[in-house]
């Protein structure tokens, strides 16, 4: 068959050649040359000049090209016509066999296993669909551990001050995070990332509000706590017959009792049942007695109040 396709190539390009005047038909290394290029994608223009700078002449390379383009519209022509198929919304979806749009179906796949024919409607397969599974969620396991409420050091409500000392935690996160930031005496400090963030006046919540809002420009969903690590801006201020006067750090929900253990306790001159607590409020001064014996026998506990942010313990000689 090779030999065949040879002597029909030679004679189309003899009969080329002659329509074109040529002596010669052009040689095969031309032809097969010509025949690479046009595979290699390049056009006739690119084909010609480069077969000229190779060294053929002008009229052969054209005579090469012209008959390879003959070659080709014979082989096209000798090609068997298919005819598309019809698109599927001309189906014929009927078990009608006189349909115009009549088709022969596709076969069932080979291993397709019809259901055998009921014997009688009470056995036959139901044809029911199956319910989808539900997609409600599931209820909260009763007893289910939840996360631990996370230890900020103070109540929620604590308000932030000057001289606290607080601690930033950004979890997965410790070039973002503060081990110790006092709060300076403008009311702020300095945070990684996010730089200066004026906190006095401000409860842990939402200080984690505010820095979580600044973080997140740079990081994604950033997770941030904040500690309360030093409360030094609130004083409860001793004075009296305790073994330590002067102001006391306030420790948050403090009572008068836990505040007279903090300094010390009471001196072997302290009036026990004439101490009281001078509280300040609205330029108003509100006095507390507190009966030092009677509620360490339990008695008369309403007395042992919590104190608050400069409140002053007096314990008379």
């Amino acid at each position: 068959m090779l030999k065949s396709f040879v002597v029909v190539l030679i004679l189309a390009i003899g009969i080329q050649a002659a329509a074109l005047g040529q002596d010669n038909p052009p040689a095969k290394e031309l032809v097969q040359y010509v025949r690479d290029a046009k595979k290699a994608g390049l056009d006739k223009g690119q084909i010609e000049q480069n077969a000229i700078k190779a060294g053929w002449p002008a009229a052969a390379v054209t005579a090469a090209i012209a008959t390879l383009d003959q070659a080709d519209k014979t082989d096209a022509d000798a090609l068997p016509k298919t005819t598309p198929a019809p698109p599927a919304e001309n189906w014929d979806t009927g078990n009608n066999p006189t349909s115009p749009n009549a088709i022969a179906r596709p076969a069932s796949p080979p291993n397709a296993n019809p259901a055998p024919p009921a014997k009688d409607p009470a056995s036959a397969p139901s044809t029911t669909p199956k319910e989808a599974p539900s997609t409600t969620p599931k209820e909260e396991v009763p007893g289910a551990k939840t996360p631990p409420p996370v230890n900020r050091g103070v109540a929620d409500d604590y308000r932030i001050g000057e001289g606290d000392v607080l601690q930033i935690n950004v979890f997965g996160e410790p070039t973002a995070s503060v081990g110790s930031a006092v709060v300076r005496p403008d009311g702020k400090i300095s945070v990684p990332l996010v730089k200066e963030v004026l906190v006095a006046g401000l409860t842990p919540v939402q200080l984690e509000k505010i820095i979580t809002e600044q973080l997140s420009k740079m990081l994604r969903a950033p997770d941030v706590t904040i500690v309360v690590a030093q409360i030094n801006s609130k004083k409860i201020f001793m004075t009296g017959a305790v073994k330590k006067e002067g102001p006391l750090n306030y420790t948050y929900r403090m009572t008068v009792m836990q505040a007279i253990s903090e300094s010390g306790g009471l001196t072997d001159y302290a009036k026990r049942k004439k101490i009281y607590i001078l509280r300040s409020e609205n330029g108003s001064q509100f006095q507390f007695p507190f009966n030092y014996d009677a509620v360490m026998r339990g008695l008369q506990m309403e007395q042992n109040i919590f104190l608050e942010p400069g409140d002053m313990v007096v314990v008379p000689h």
